[in-house]
């Protein structure tokens, strides 16, 4: 069993759910709840979810409940662009507020398990409405449901309180990372290797990339662009930078 984070705004967990519609269609719902509290801070209808709408989410949520320490989310490519050596929108963000983020294990949906249980209640209330056929519609409907679900329906798995009453009892947690600028960078996790080094493929080929033998088994951050390639460490410490040379399979230090 999965502990749940002990203030409200340690962690939100992020996955979307698609919603029939009316004449076979399907819309898609962002939904984001706080780990502690349960609370629903957004549930957003969009044809097709974008990183880019995630990170505007994001942002409008913590207007009214502020921003979140860590963000969990399954590997989508709307929340991570790892697996596409691409630049993405999502992880760079949360890098840049200072916002830790955090994947699922692949096929362990258990670990998002409260916005997955969301999904269920929402889809249940969803059932019993009547059909609609815009985002803007299916709009109305998240709200009302949104509201009942935060501030009138009690919640079992926290005492019986409403989640907007479990959310306003405790002290809420905030950002602690260090903010680092990646803007226009892709972003990768890795974690030096026994030998000193991290992997970076570069237009197809495998490089390693020497940072020292003080660090092995360290975890850290790639910021890619093009052949500019900055290491820093999760505290934001910057241990390398460099310009690749391809022609190359390891790439020295200086």
């Amino acid at each position: 069993m999965r502990f749940a984070a002990e203030l409200p705004n340690e962690c939100w967990q992020a996955d979307v759910a698609h919603v029939a519609i009316a004449e076979g269609g399907a819309i898609e719902v962002l939904d984001i709840i706080d780990d502690h509290s349960r609370a629903c801070v957004a549930s957003r209808a969009f044809v097709r979810t974008r990183s880019t709408d995630v990170v505007r989410t994001l942002h409008k949520a913590a207007q009214r409940w502020g921003y979140p320490e860590a963000f969990l989310t399954d590997n989508g490519a709307i929340f991570t662009a790892a697996g596409r050596g691409d630049v993405g929108a999502m992880e760079p963000e949360l890098l840049s507020l200072g916002i830790a983020s955090k994947h699922s294990r692949p096929y362990h949906p258990q670990t998002c398990g409260r916005v997955e249980r969301f999904h269920q209640s929402l889809k249940r209330y969803l059932a019993r409405q009547d059909s609609v056929l815009t985002t803007k519609q299916l709009q109305v409907q998240l709200d009302a449901f949104v509201a009942y679900y935060n501030q009138a329906r009690p919640h079992r798995a926290i005492a019986r309180r409403t989640p907007a009453e479990a959310f306003a009892a405790r002290e809420r947690a905030h950002p602690t990372g260090p903010r680092i600028d990646c803007d226009g960078y892709r972003v990768r996790y890795d974690r030096v290797d026994k030998g000193g080094r991290v992997t970076l493929r570069y237009r197809g080929r495998l490089h390693h990339v020497g940072i020292g033998r003080a660090y092995r088994g360290w975890r850290v951050v790639l910021l890619v662009a093009g052949r500019e390639v900055r290491i820093v460490t999760l505290d934001g410490v910057q241990l390398r930078r460099l310009k690749l040379d391809p022609t190359v399979d390891y790439q020295p230090m200086a």
